[in-house]
């Protein structure tokens, strides 16, 4: 079985000091133009040059005719309504600086994304840019306990688990990463066997994915869907055949058909 295609690449432009163009009239401009400030982006027409453009203009000729004559200058253009039109979506936005959380429908439905970004917001602690931040400044220090790159994102995957040390759901004071920089050790490894009664990735247990986004490595007949395997980290090393008696170090998944 194939995996399902993306519909779009999910990608974080920054806009900061850069031209993007914004054309159009009405009640459609204004939020987009307190967007780009945000993003510190510089609104330009569309006689500048820029990179990309957002079009809100109401009238569905005009709206066309603009899309089309900013295309042709290889312009990629996000129409607002008009999904067909667009080369890129403006997603819905959660953030706790510097994370940020963008949902997106590929403009099947605004309202969808909306009210996911409701509860997320609900679900994200106030604090999380706090421990992002103190990640980053961690970063030399993470590199000095975990030469090995492989460990260190091991090491780190088990201190962001649920209910671990660093688990980004939870509260945490200002210190907890060097607190469990000074007291954590690289996991051992691990493996584990996944039985699955379905092909459709839908099916998976709240358990099964997580362990499949976590995975170091994934051990597997030929015959299991792609769609289930795309649940694994891009980075996940695939391996038809069974999981070897002695695993290697980090997080080893077999996945099979029941």
């Amino acid at each position: 079985m194939a995996g399902v295609s993306l519909h779009s690449l999910p990608l974080f432009v920054r806009l900061a000091g850069r031209p993007v163009m914004l054309i159009g009239d009405g009640e459609q401009v204004e939020p987009k133009r307190r967007l780009l400030d945000r993003a510190g982006a510089v609104v330009v027409g569309e006689d500048a040059q820029a990179a990309l453009a957002i079009v809100a203009l109401a009238d569905d000729g005009e709206a066309e005719t603009a899309v089309a004559r900013l295309k042709a200058r290889g312009i990629l253009v996000n129409a607002v309504d008009r999904p067909a039109l667009c080369d890129f979506t403006l997603p819905a936005i959660v953030e706790r600086s510097p994370v940020l959380v963008a949902i997106g429908t590929g403009g099947a439905s605004a309202g969808l994304a909306a009210a996911l970004r409701q509860r997320l917001e609900a679900l994200l602690p106030p604090g999380l840019g706090v421990l992002a931040d103190a990640l980053h400044a961690a970063r030399a220090a993470l590199r000095a306990r975990f030469p090995d790159g492989a460990a260190r994102r091991r090491a780190l995957a088990a201190a962001l688990a649920p209910a671990a040390p660093l688990d980004p759901l939870a509260p945490h004071e200002g210190d907890a990463v060097a607190r469990w920089l000074a007291a954590g050790a690289a996991p051992a490894a691990h493996s584990e066997r996944l039985t699955l009664t379905s092909a459709d990735p839908d099916d998976l247990t709240l358990r099964q994915a997580r362990l499949l986004a976590l995975a170091d490595r994934i051990y597997h007949a030929a015959a299991i869907p792609t769609a289930i395997l795309d649940r694994a980290r891009a980075d996940a090393e695939r391996i038809i055949g069974p999981a070897p008696a002695t695993p290697p170090p980090g997080l080893s998944i077999e996945v099979v058909m029941a």
